[in-house]
């Protein structure tokens, strides 16, 4: 067939040039193990630590209190990094970033192995915190651009299932390793994992086309960002331990907190280049999958933090068995993850994210009913009934808002997603356990206020429990109160998130079809 340029008589029109064909990487199955262990070894970063406190303390001649900054400062500075994901990967590119990101969470593990002093541990763990930040998000939008759209969803699930088993995994491997080896091994273990994952990532994606900036830096953006979520993050972090505002140094850092992000807010904002991109919010997908995902993964970590505590304070379980009766959380969502990938793009996702809340509010009724009878089996029975509806949560619910970014977003959505995620978790740990302590002290006060030390029947009991020495019966007639009432309040708090998990279903239906990413051909041929 002729052209108009032909049929008038002109020179023929030149061919247009054909469309670059995607990138996909010499060995799919090689990249994505790559990717998904140094993903892994993040995220399991973020718990391993917490039940080799008392050990790392001890042997390093610091206090209980001085060790928590193990676990602070980590998190401060992963919270800091997270948002700037966007404007790093423009800067130096997502391959690029993701394998120095990973060297360099090596080199801060390495230190932290070698640590011969609480001082020089944080420090390691706060330098391991920020190169971790962009980690999960940029292996998020590389496995998003190499892998085809039909199998996408798969890419994306994978990722969920990480997100969900390497907090168990966490506590359980940290024990078991500081039991029968020492604390060391906790982060010498990432050493080589993290060099694998690095080199076998750089050759697979080498050659991988991407679009490079030289974005100015924006100060103002970065020293608010700095002062807003450090000052944030340590007020939760410390909040319990200070009694909240009853202590100057909380309420100092709050102040600071607040004015830094009001600041921070209005200047990214209004400035041109922004370096966080909080205009991400303007699509519909982005603000509703985000609204999900924070209070959907706020509500999961509550659980995740309050059922080994009260397994351990109330039931008498040793931090690994706690561990263990938690553990079967993660069961479904590993053997259903290849189904979830595989399948679910065929359903609406806003079907199966509703089913996924609703699984989880059913179980966290279900706790409400527990008493200090329960027995583990019971226990494990409801976690693993939980684990179907967290295998349904993360992957439509991170599908649904990563769905009307641009390809060139994908990474900074990703990371402004996880970051937000990452507050809300924080806020979740901080009011959870505020809340339920808060509880135990109402229903202590209530259960006691009836007791009469001259009634001749009360006094009775407490001379029985005392075996005759009322003074041990009395300690033991408040010990009983005092796991009556931390029982009353645990089931308080489940059935709160029970109604919380049933109200997010109402953030996943403000979504709007299609939820086909658009990180397509351009995104798999260097979009970003």
């Amino acid at each position: 067939m002729s052209t108009i340029a032909e049929d008038a008589g002109g020179p023929p029109a030149a061919p247009k040039p054909a469309a670059a064909a995607p990138f996909r990487p010499p060995n799919m199955v090689l990249a994505t193990i790559g990717l998904a262990l140094a993903s892994f070894m993040q995220v399991l970063d973020t718990t391993i630590a917490n039940v080799s406190l008392p050990t790392i303390s001890g042997n390093l001649g610091a206090s209980a209190n001085q060790a928590t900054w193990v676990i602070t400062s980590f998190a401060v500075s992963n919270a800091i990094a997270l948002p700037l994901t966007g404007f790093m990967t423009r800067r130096f590119g997502e391959v690029k970033l993701f394998t120095w990101a990973t060297l360099a969470f090596v080199m801060a593990s390495f230190l932290c192995g070698i640590a011969n002093s609480m001082g020089l541990l944080v420090v390691a763990r706060a330098v391991q915190g920020f190169v971790a930040g962009p980690m999960y998000p940029v292996t998020q939008a590389l496995l998003i651009s190499i892998y085809p759209p039909q199998k996408r969803g798969q890419a994306i699930a994978l990722l969920a299932m990480v997100t969900v088993v390497a907090p168990i995994a966490g506590p359980i491997l940290g024990g078991w390793i500081t039991d029968n080896y020492s604390w060391e091994w906790i982060f010498f273990i990432n050493i080589p994992i993290g060099i694998f994952a690095s080199v076998v990532v750089g050759r697979q994606l080498k050659g991988r086309p991407e679009r490079l900036e030289k974005p100015k830096m924006d100060y103002m953006g970065l020293a608010t960002l700095i002062l807003g979520v450090g000052a944030l993050q340590i007020m939760l972090d410390l909040g319990n331990d200070e009694d909240w505002f009853n202590s100057t140094k909380i309420v100092w850092l709050t102040i600071v907190a607040v004015i830094s992000l009001i600041v921070f807010v209005i200047w990214e904002m209004t400035e041109k280049d922004p370096i966080v991109n909080l205009r991400l919010f303007r699509h519909r997908n982005f603000t509703a999958g985000t609204l999900a995902m924070v209070f959907g993964y706020a509500a999961f970590f509550a659980i995740g933090l309050l059922v080994p505590l009260w397994l351990q304070r109330n039931l008498g379980y040793t931090a690994l068995w706690a561990g263990f009766a938690s553990a079967p959380l993660g069961i479904l969502p590993v053997l259903l993850t290849p189904f979830v990938g595989k399948y679910a793009p065929r359903f609406d996702l806003r079907i199966l994210a509703s089913f996924a809340f609703f699984v989880m509010a059913s179980t966290s009724f279900l706790r409400s009913g527990f008493n200090l009878d329960v027995n583990f089996g019971r226990v494990a029975e409801v976690q693993l009934m939980q684990g179907l509806g967290v295998a349904l949560f993360f992957m439509p619910v991170l599908t649904i808002l990563l769905s009307d970014l641009e390809p060139h977003e994908i990474a900074a959505g990703s990371g402004l997603a996880t970051f937000v995620r990452t507050l809300g978790g924080s806020f979740a740990a901080s009011l959870t356990t505020w809340i339920w302590n808060r509880r135990i002290t109402i229903h202590h006060a209530e259960l006691t206020e009836s007791i009469n030390a001259y009634d001749p029947g009360m006094q009775q009991t407490v001379s029985r429990l005392g075996h005759g020495d009322l003074q041990t019966g009395a300690v033991a007639l408040n010990q009983m109160i005092s796991q009556q009432a931390a029982q009353i309040g645990f089931n308080e708090v489940f059935h709160l998130l029970g109604w919380i998990f049933l109200g997010i279903i109402v953030f996943v239906w403000l979504a709007k079809p299609p939820f086909a990413s658009k990180a397509g051909g351009g995104a798999a041929a260097g979009g970003h």
